[in-house]
């Protein structure tokens, strides 16, 4: 078992969390169980499955939750650019959060390689 906390790619998954919490809190009310819930759920789910992946017994199950991590990562980059087109969020917003979902699919299929090398 791991401390999921150690892993970076973990870090930088959390402090996306609370940065997607704080932009989906301005968009219309009228998202709030549609657009913002699927967001939501999609970003705390990539360092949630890291987390739980951790705590699992084998480093294959590890690489599991690391995958279900990553297709969250990629169903958030999907959300996030709905959510510029239709305006919810500006330019630079989509900028930023999509260069950090990016860093972290990278990051998330670095490990997984590793971890697989070393099987």
């Amino acid at each position: 078992m791991v401390d999921y906390r150690n892993y970076k790619v973990w870090q930088k998954a959390h402090l996306l969390v609370i940065e997607v919490y704080q932009t989906t809190d301005a968009f219309p009310k009228k998202e709030q169980f549609g657009l913002v819930s699927q967001i939501n759920r999609a970003v705390i789910s990539i360092p949630t499955n890291i987390a739980e992946g951790c705590g699992r017994e084998t480093q294959k199950e590890l690489i599991r939750f690391l995958y279900i991590s990553s297709g969250s990562a990629h169903e958030l980059e999907y959300l996030i650019m709905l959510s510029k087109e239709l305006n919810f969020i500006n330019d630079e917003q989509f900028s930023n959060l999509s260069s950090k979902i990016e860093e972290i699919k990278k990051m998330l299929a670095s490990l997984i390689k590793k971890i697989k090398q070393d099987l």
